[in-house]
Order: C-alpha cells, then sequence, then structure tokens
C-alpha cells in the first residue's frame, strides 16, 4: 500500500517562500507521475503542478507559473513543492498525489491514484 506524507506547511507572509516535502512509504515514487493540488475554503481541489516519471518533465497550473517549481529526490523518495512570491490567495491545504498513468490528463483528480493527507499553508497579507 502506497502511503504518502506531506510535510512543511506553516504560516508565511506574502512574499515569502516555503518548501512542501511527500516522502513516500510502500512505493518509488520515480515509477510515478507526481502531483501537487491544493484546496481553499469552500473550493474545490485544483491543480498545481505535476513532474513526470519520464523525463522529469513539469507543469504548473497558470496561478503559479514562474513562482512555484516541483521537484523530486529519488534517492530520498521524495518530491517537493517550492513555493516563492506567495500570495494570501495560495492559502490552502496542500495534498501531494501519485499516478501509475496521466493518459486522462495530470490536471484531474481522478487521475491520481493515492493521495497524502494533506498540509495547511497560510499567507498573511
Amino acid at each position: 500500500q502506497v502511503q504518502l506524507v506531506e510535510s512543511g506547511g506553516g504560516l508565511v507572509q506574502a512574499g515569502g517562500s516555503l518548501r512542501l516535502s511527500c516522502a513516500a512509504s510502500g512505493a518509488t515514487l520515480s515509477t510515478y507521475q507526481m502531483g501537487w493540488f491544493r484546496q481553499a475554503p469552500g473550493k474545490e481541489r485544483e491543480f498545481v503542478g505535476v513532474i513526470l516519471k519520464s523525463g522529469g518533465f513539469t507543469y504548473y497550473a497558470a496561478s503559479v507559473k514562474g513562482r512555484f517549481t516541483v521537484s523530486r529526490d529519488n534517492g530520498k523518495n521524495t518530491v517537493y513543492l517550492q513555493m516563492n512570491s506567495l500570495r494570501p490567495e495560495d492559502t490552502a491545504v496542500y495534498y501531494c498525489a501519485a499516478a501509475r498513468s496521466v493518459s486522462t490528463g495530470y490536471q484531474h483528480r481522478g487521475t491520481y491514484d493515492f493521495w497524502g493527507q494533506g498540509t495547511q499553508v497560510t499567507v498573511s497579507s
């Protein structure tokens, strides 16, 4: 059974940075497409970014492109989300997710097979 555990969330001022981590057990993350999603209060869970298992290509939502970076450390079996220039509208619970395939679209929640429990990120103005 694949288990994903996020960490690194917290409270930060606008303009600041945070790095979220997603550590896995029961699976080798390099064999999965790894995505990050977020969910703000009263809103649907939305795609943030993804790193593909082949070639390490990354893709991002327009709202975070240029500010957020997804990376992976295969030796540590961990995926990261580096968040810079944070804004109050980035406040949400952030989730990592693993997919065996993204043939149904990496932006879609239903594509992912396993999810972490989430970590809260709060950006104050």
